[in-house]
């Protein structure tokens, strides 16, 4: 060992072993810094050290899965702050270890009467003494009091307030019977009798919880100012895709606009993309391209509001399976959710300890469990490496751009129960009107109507398609915004018989001086259309205004139904051709991403030439050629992006890496990574490497270490087994 490494390793030894090392860095931690993140209800470990930026430490009473009770918050918060860490913190809004409420230890009173209620009288759990809530004015001051106050105290300044989800199914309870008399004014109603009923019901739900994220959120910046913290509020949700699919109501898009909310968690993964949907008269799963829909609705929840987004992924799920389905189904979401290059903040994963220490199955047909394998482990952390580098990007994805589908909160008001014989079986009135166009290779994306208010919703926008099959507009300004669009040179094509019996339901269109069957009457009238237009193409001031009058549902639940449909389009797309493909492809940085897809309008595989590292692979191979079939997806670094350039550097690798010293003759830094995990790194270096040092951080040799050297990329790939300490490497 040379003088100068030696004074190096003996300097970081020190540092590393004093206290101030990791607890002062903390107490300065910028904000800039907040781009990765995981949640956990344990303590630190080494096994679970993932070297995100941020640890967000789960429940007061840690999490109803684990049941985290031995060790206080504040001591699991201060051990992820010792290793560096910032910490935050998340509990369920709708859910949680909130016995001592229920139970009365709070107030002395029993509030098991609070959980939401089905039609049988039975409480919807979510674990034991876990019901979801209703979430009445007297349990936000429970949460105040023995939630927000004590993280505060303890000097978290950012909280996520996760899932408020209210069931479709409930709405019985006794709780909610006196919510919806305070709210309407007049005595209950069951649901299941009307659709009129079972709209006002989900619209309390929706009311509920956006008056509970208010509320908490409001306190809690209020006492973070009085104890000088500046606060940040963040609700970690599914997507309205997968809520409406999975018949859940919550706010979403309207919580992007209250001054109270900073921002979401993107709740995207396995468990949510895998949900069957239809396409061509076929039902099955669709993990891609459901994922990029969901990716794309919570995307454009704040791209008009500014809110900060973190997406996320999650290498296993809820749901035992096998890893190989675990790992094929990782990549699916991952891919997606970097093919929007407007978000670059992350949550790299939930629940480290399930993923690191978890037994799952080794095939999908047989019992052997085990834990996570070491090429698995490898590849993961290779990819939320990733992470803490990827970028924003001006660039787009290649094929047809500025197609847009309506969304809106009310989507979550009409999926359970059926009436009137008419259903949407599989959410297939919103796939309808997006899986054909995506399965073209069409990056469609979601429009919310909620934000059409904001310049910025339009921006870029040539043709949206719409439908009040499955939705409702609230309010009436969204059809001025809509119809002022229109009339200004916009596409509106919009898909519907207007035949669902929720078109009657008790709303604007048809009170306060409005008479009109359904609120697609008062849209066409906007823009100087008959009341009830029959099928075809009308002029609208500059714009043009296409009517299709059939169910979008039937675009997908039959096959070849939806060339029509894409026709349609074509014609709203006017004088630009629509571009037909099986891939979706982005440069972002020094990445590429890829996903090609299967029932598209070709069998081809996409060939990609270059110089590539794949990142898919935990053996990091160097490729001069991709080829990407239907059904998978890559992930790709293009090397000859940094080609030529002088100063060596971690391109990629299993590792997060730290405190980088380049001199003329020598590049040195620390690697860190989770223990019981294997490193693989692929490092450029403008010259071949004379010797390589690979040591653990007290100066032994680390475990596994070895090297080889790639010319034609001019990287060189070493390996190791992880530390969380660190793993010196030198390259002379």
């Amino acid at each position: 060992m040379n003088k100068t490494f030696f004074l190096f390793i003996t300097c970081l030894a020190i540092l590393t072993a004093h206290p101030f090392y990791a607890s002062d860095k903390v107490k300065a931690f910028p904000r800039s810094k907040e781009k990765t993140a995981f949640q956990t209800s344990r303590e630190w470990k080494p096994v679970t050290d993932t070297r995100a930026d941020v640890a967000i430490v789960y429940g007061v009473g840690g999490n109803p899965s684990d049941r985290t009770k031995s060790i206080r918050f504040e001591d699991r918060v201060q051990s992820w702050r010792d290793r560096g860490y910032k910490a935050h913190f998340m509990t369920g809004i709708a859910w949680g270890e909130y016995q001592d409420y229920f139970t009365g230890k709070w107030d002395g009173k029993w509030h098991l009467d609070e959980g939401q209620v089905t039609v049988k009288s039975d409480t919807i759990w979510h674990g034991r003494m876990v019901p979801y809530i209703v979430p009445s004015k007297n349990f936000l001051n429970y949460m105040k009091e023995k939630h927000v106050k004590r993280v505060i105290d303890a000097g978290i300044d950012a909280i996520y307030m996760e899932e408020p989800e209210f069931w479709m199914r409930g709405g019985y309870s006794e709780a909610f019977k006196r919510e919806w008399q305070e709210y309407y004014g007049f005595p209950w109603r069951p649901q299941h009798e009307s659709p009129e009923n079972t709209y006002m019901a989900n619209k309390l739900k929706y009311h509920l919880y956006y008056r509970a994220l208010e509320d908490v959120f409001t306190y809690a910046k209020e006492y973070g100012e009085s104890q000088g913290l500046d606060v940040r509020c963040y609700v970690p949700t599914h997507s309205l895709v997968n809520y409406s699919s999975w018949q859940i109501v919550s706010p979403e898009a309207s919580l992007a606009s209250l001054p109270c909310v900073d921002g979401y968690i993107a709740q995207v993964w396995t468990g949510t993309s895998r949900e069957k949907t239809f396409y061509n008269g076929l039902e099955k799963e669709r993990v891609f391209e459901n994922a990029f829909l969901e990716y794309g609705s919570m995307e454009s929840m704040t791209r008009p509001t500014g809110r900060k987004m973190f997406f996320l992924t999650d290498p296993i799920e809820d749901w035992a399976r096998d890893w190989a389905d675990y790992k094929k189904n990782y990549q699916a979401t991952f891919a997606a959710q970097l093919l929007y290059p407007t978000i670059a903040d992350y949550e790299v994963m939930p629940w480290p300890d399930r993923i690191y220490e978890g037994l799952y199955k080794t095939c999908a047909d047989c019992d052997t469990k085990e834990r996570i394998p070491r090429f698995y482990s490898t590849q993961m952390q290779v990819m939320i490496n990733t992470l803490n580098d990827m970028p924003l990007s001006d660039n787009q994805l290649n094929g047809s751009q500025g197609i847009g589908v309506l969304m809106s909160n009310s989507l979550m008001f009409q999926r359970f129960p059926d009436h009137d014989g008419y259903d949407d079986p599989r959410f297939s009135n919103f796939y309808g009107q997006t899986l054909p166009l995506l399965k073209r290779g069409i990056p469609v994306s979601t429009v919310h109507i909620e934000n059409t208010g904001y310049a910025d919703t339009w921006k870029d926008l040539k043709v949206l398609i719409m439908s009040y099959s499955n939705m409702k507009p609230m309010k009436q300004e969204y059809h001025d915004n809509i119809a002022q669009w229109v009339k200004n040179g916009g596409s509106l094509v919009y898909c519907g018989s207007d035949v669902d019996p929720y078109q009657s339901v008790m709303e604007w269109w048809n009170t306060g001086g409005n008479n009109f069957k359904a609120p697609s009457q008062h849209l066409f009238l906007q823009m100087g259309l008959p009341e009830t237009p029959t099928s075809g193409e009308y002029s609208c001031g500059k714009g043009k205004v296409y009517v299709i009058r059939d169910e979008p549902k039937n675009f997908v639940l039959q096959k070849n139904n939806d060339i029509s449909f894409v026709n349609t389009v074509q014609k709203a797309y006017e004088k630009r051709k629509l571009t037909f493909k099986n891939n979706l492809l982005l440069n972002r940085g020094n990445y590429l991403i890829a996903a090609v897809m299967d029932e598209s309008v070709s069998t081809v595989p996409l060939k990609l030439k270059g110089l590539y590292i794949d990142l898919f692979d935990p053996a990091l191979p160097v490729l001069q050629e991709k080829v990407v079939r239907p059904g998978e997806q890559t992930f790709l670094y293009n090397i000859k992006k940094v080609a030529g350039q002088k100063k060596p550097s971690v391109l990629c690798g299993a590792s997060r890496i730290y405190d980088e010293t380049v001199t003329e003759n020598s590049y040195i830094f620390v690697a860190k990574s989770p223990a019981n995990t294997n490193n693989v790194s692929r490092v450029y270096l403008p010259k071949t490497p004379k010797k390589v040092t690979i040591t653990k951080i007290s100066g032994a040799p680390a475990t596994d270490a070895s090297y080889k050297w790639d010319a034609k990329s001019h990287t060189c790939l070493i390996k190791f087994e992880n530390d969380p300490d660190g793993i010196v490497v030198e390259i002379q």
